[in-house]
């Protein structure tokens, strides 16, 4: 079925492309990338370099970035993500192309996509999902679409997304398999099924043969940069046993720091999707109860798989995102002669919601178990008992659209500005003191500092800030070595006495023999905030209002020679 576009739909859908790309673009470059951006990222620039090195099983990331980085005669922060921030931000557009979704609830979608603070953080990573989230998408809906080439060209670029897809795919083969059993009981109790929701092709009109064709070589040509690189196809399938092996590595991130990570991002969404799915299985709609079945799958696959992290949740949020725009679009409409009441509701619950915020807020500023916190506590209870009476009586004494309508859209403003905020923060517009739960962990915290000493001291010494080698001994860190990229770099298990390098950089440790001819300096690298020893739940309250967060990390030492500086006595001796 071809449901008719409105006026200017496309003028919004540009709107929603530009706010995504902001958001996704400002200040790409500020937060120093961790050790598994650094990796792939350090690959790309070899190959830029004109080197073979081995691949991850990132080939889309590595292949399309070393072309950014061979553009530039090297590479940046900002350029290391910049390929994800693009994928990020053409993903609005895939309501376009997607036949389960009206134009008005489709709109609405690429505004959530826009916005969500989830997909602007794995936009802003380097080698993360959102590549396998935007070509699987765009694949579905040219599927959906009956346009072979296209369907096969970004089915291609989703294999070469890395380990990501397997899980997206994963999570669709169980969700159509689940929404097969439901078809077949509807039409066991000869209940109708709604064919519009139904996609326009049937698999044996589809033209297998070109898009299979078209795949492979898009595989071919995108897969090996024009034959290129020639290992970015068996980092492809390298992409297969790294999923396999995701079920087999534990993680120290428990099950309830992932719901609460929907609950604090995306509390808008998950409460209009909780309204949508209530409504969908009371009228049995064939629209949401599938996409409901897929948010189930991702959320259950992305709370069992061993390795969780909470940028698991990712294939959980387009489902989520399309049905909280199914009910929000099924709350548009205002008759004339409701407006007023209709408004009097928003008012009044997003002033409820106002005041239940600065309620929550003021905590931090009390002693815990004290008098004025347990009354806090319990008047931000009341103000939400009170918005429910609120609700129920305008229902009662008005109608139940005026109070469905009306506290619908009080919710979509008020948790729209607080999920608003949380978009800000996953940014890193706020800095590193204000960690954020999508982040990943172990964020450098002084490599520009690392950087520009290092910088510094060669300047000095040679008289090129680029010129003076370095020797990392013992740390095990990518980002280190992506830190200094622009300085030759060996990494050792342990330094050689008999060599007498530029610059040493080890662990935290007495090192007489670096001591006596070395000066050091002490740096914080690895930083990660301490969730899993943050029990309290005034230390969350804190967190959630604040963005305070203790956290821990790993020090490293900067040993530099001597006679570098200015003031050694090799240097003063007349």
């Amino acid at each position: 079925m071809t449901y008719q576009h409105f006026k200017r739909e496309g003028w919004l859908y540009a709107l929603a492309f530009l706010l995504a790309l902001g958001l996704r673009l400002i200040q790409l470059g500020g937060m120093p990338l961790t050790d598994a951006e650094a990796l792939p990222a350090l690959q790309a620039l070899h190959i830029a370099q004109g080197l073979k090195p081995a691949l991850s099983p990132h080939p889309f990331y590595i292949l399309s970035t070393s072309i950014f980085f061979f553009l530039y005669a090297g590479g940046t922060n900002f350029l290391a993500r910049l390929a994800p921030a693009l994928a990020g931000s053409v993903l609005v557009f895939a309501p376009l192309f997607l036949q389960r979704i009206k134009p008005r609830p489709g709109l609405i979608l690429a505004f959530f996509i826009a916005i969500d603070p989830g997909l602007i953080t794995l936009s802003r990573q380097a080698a993360s999902p959102i590549f396998a989230i935007t070509f699987l998408l765009f694949t579905w809906g040219f599927f959906s679409q009956n346009k072979p080439r296209l369907a096969g060209f970004f089915a291609a670029l989703a294999l070469l997304s890395g380990p990501s897809i397997w899980a997206g795919l994963l999570g669709l083969g169980i969700t159509w398999a689940l929404y097969q059993v439901f078809e077949l009981r509807l039409k066991s109790r000869n209940q109708p099924i709604d064919e519009s929701t139904e996609a326009n092709i049937q698999p044996e009109t589809f033209n297998f043969k070109l898009s299979t064709i078209s795949l492979a070589i898009t595989l071919l040509t995108a897969g090996t940069l024009f034959f290129a690189v020639p290992n970015g196809l068996s980092a492809t399938l390298a992409s297969i046993p790294a999923y396999i092996m995701s079920w087999q590595t534990p993680s120290d991130v428990p099950t309830g720091r992932l719901f609460l990570s929907l609950l604090i991002y995306q509390p808008l969404t998950l409460l209009l999707a909780l309204f949508a799915i209530i409504r969908g299985l009371r009228k049995g709609s064939p629209r949401i109860i599938p996409i409901s079945v897929w948010l189930l799958v991702s959320l259950l696959l992305a709370v069992f798989i061993p390795s969780r992290q909470v940028s698991d949740l990712a294939w959980a949020l387009i489902p989520l995102c399309g049905l909280a725009a199914l009910e929000l679009a099924h709350n548009i409409d205002i008759f004339p002669d409701e407006r007023s009441e209709i408004a009097g509701v928003i008012l009044l619950t997003a002033f409820i919601w106002a005041f239940s915020w600065l309620d929550l807020s003021k905590i931090n500023w009390v002693q815990a178990d004290s008098t004025e916190y347990y009354m806090r506590f319990w008047l931000l209870l009341g103000a939400l008992l009170l918005l429910v009476f609120s609700i129920m009586l305008v229902a009662s004494g008005w109608s139940i659209r005026t109070a469905r309508i009306g506290g619908v859209w009080g919710l979509t403003i008020v948790l729209g500005v607080f999920g608003f905020s949380g978009a800000l923060g996953s940014t890193g517009l706020r800095g590193l003191s204000f960690p954020e739960l999508w982040w990943s962990p172990n964020i450098p915290a002084q490599a520009e500092l690392l950087r520009s000493t290092v910088n510094d001291l060669s300047e000095w010494s040679q008289g090129d800030d680029n010129a003076a080698p370095v020797v990392i001994a013992g740390v095990n860190s990518s980002a280190l070595e992506w830190t200094l990229r622009e300085h030759p770099v060996t990494v050792v298990e342990s330094l050689d006495i008999s060599s007498s390098p530029d610059f040493v950089i080890t662990p935290l440790q007495d090192d007489p023999t670096l001591a006596s001819s070395y000066r050091g300096q002490d740096f914080t690298w690895r930083q990660s905030p301490l969730w899993n020893d943050t029990l309290s739940s005034q230390s969350w309250v804190r967190w959630v209002t604040l963005r305070d967060m203790p956290q821990s990390g790993e020090t490293i030492i900067l040993w530099a020679r001597d006679d570098l500086f200015l003031d050694s006595a090799s240097n003063t001796a007349p």
